[in-house]
C-alpha cells in the first residue's frame, strides 16, 4: 500500500504530497477560494486526458513517427440534475500522413490509460477518523 499525504495549507487549499512533488488544489473565487490552483475535479479531469495522450504519445514515438499537430481534444457531458459526468469524449488529432493503418491501434493505445481502466473497475472505498 502506498501513502499520499494530504494537507490543508491555508483558506480553500488542499495539497497532497506524493513522490516528491506537492500537488496543489484550491476552489474557484465563487466557490471561497483564491482560484490559485485547480479544483480537485479539474485534476481528476486532466489526468484522464493526459493520461491518455502518454499511451497516444508511446504508441507514436515507438513507430518513429512524427508528432506534428497531434492534439487531444477532451469533452465532458455533465448531467446536471445528477451532478456528475454522463459522458467524457477524446477526440485524437493524428499528424498529418499518420498512416491509416494505425488509426485503430492508436485508439486501443488510448484505451490503455491506467486512469479510464481504474473507472471501469472501481477500487473499494474506506474512509475512518481517528
Amino acid at each position: 500500500m502506498s501513502d499520499m499525504q494530504i494537507t490543508f495549507p491555508g483558506g480553500k487549499k488542499v495539497a497532497a504530497q506524493w513522490h516528491g512533488f506537492e500537488i496543489m488544489t484550491d476552489q474557484p473565487s465563487g466557490g471561497g477560494g483564491e482560484g490559485s490552483a485547480p479544483a480537485p475535479f479539474d485534476l481528476f479531469l486532466a489526468s484522464l486526458g493526459t493520461c491518455a495522450g502518454i499511451f497516444v504519445l508511446g504508441f507514436i514515438q515507438s513507430r518513429g513517427l512524427s508528432t506534428d499537430g497531434l492534439k487531444i481534444t477532451q469533452s465532458m457531458d455533465w448531467d446536471p440534475e445528477a451532478h456528475l459526468m454522463k459522458k467524457i469524449s477524446f477526440k485524437i488529432d493524428l499528424p498529418k500522413d499518420f498512416p491509416e493503418k494505425y488509426k485503430g491501434a492508436v485508439i486501443k493505445a488510448a484505451e490503455q490509460c491506467l486512469v479510464k481502466r481504474t473507472l471501469h473497475n472501481p477500487p473499494a472505498f474506506e474512509i475512518t477518523a481517528g
